[in-house]
């Protein structure tokens, strides 16, 4: 509770300087419009379920293209650790592509699968996929080598030594991945609505753009922060929990 209290009083701050801000009128209001106006705004905006509307095919993409690119990226991170040669040759391109920005898959997404959904998870899929290959790739070549000599030793080998000794020694490395390609993906999806046009909660933001709405800009900027955070704290945070005290890694 006490922790719950701090991030309260933090974001009720932030919101006090920010109506101090524009009590200054350094900006025009359709630059930078107060709380209130954003609060409106997001009250109407469920009332009128257009934001419901936008959350529910936004969530539903990227549920799709996250799920796909935690099967293939835990598979390619795994074929890259366990096989020399494809360390050598598909770790390398992996490295590379993880380096070159989401949106410029944007041209061959749209050459590819047109102006659709299966482009927008296209984009999904490649702004996560990479994270999640590369860190389960290190995360299996750092389970210690006690733990596999051991395994083999009771009789593990094969596949089965890498389900039940190397997944899950090297879990913590592999929810960081999954962490980082969450992130990925919700930047991913939004520059894919943003620029294809659709609906979910991108394409609400660019209504509010060629409408001169700053109000609507903000407040689907708020809701996008407020999935990050609950999907954060309802999962990432009490599975990592969950792996540090398998591992005797929490805090005392």
């Amino acid at each position: 509770m006490r922790n719950v209290g701090k991030r309260v009083v933090f974001f009720l701050m932030l919101i006090g300087v920010w109506e101090l801000v524009y009590l200054c009128g350094i900006w025009p209001e359709y630059v930078l419009p107060s709380p209130v106006s954003v609060g409106k705004t997001l009250v109407g905006g469920f009332q009128n379920r257009t934001l419901l509307i936008g959350i529910g095919i936004s969530m539903k993409r990227i549920a799709i293209g996250y799920g796909i690119s935690i099967g293939i990226g835990i598979f390619l991170g795994i074929l890259i650790a366990r096989f020399r040669i494809l360390e050598d040759t598909l770790g390398a391109l992996i490295s590379g592509l993880q380096t070159l920005p989401t949106i410029c898959w944007l041209p061959l997404a749209l050459l590819w699968f047109g102006l659709n959904d299966r482009a927008i998870i296209f984009l999904v899929i490649m702004g996560a996929v990479l994270s999640i290959a590369i860190a389960t790739d290190s995360g299996v070549k750092n389970v210690p080598s006690l733990y596999i000599r051991a395994a083999k030793t009771m009789g593990a080998k094969g596949w089965r030594l890498y389900f039940e000794v190397i997944i899950p020694a090297a879990l913590p490395h592999i929810i960081i991945g999954m962490k980082q390609g969450w992130s990925f993906a919700w930047r991913s999806l939004m520059a894919g609505e943003l620029l294809i046009v659709c609906l979910g909660l991108g394409h609400l933001m660019m209504i509010g753009r060629e409408l001169n709405d700053m109000s609507q800009v903000i407040a689907v900027m708020i809701v996008i922060i407020i999935i990050g955070i609950v999907v954060d704290r309802l999962f990432f945070v009490k599975v990592e929990k969950r792996i540090r005290e398998r591992w005797g890694l929490a805090k005392s």
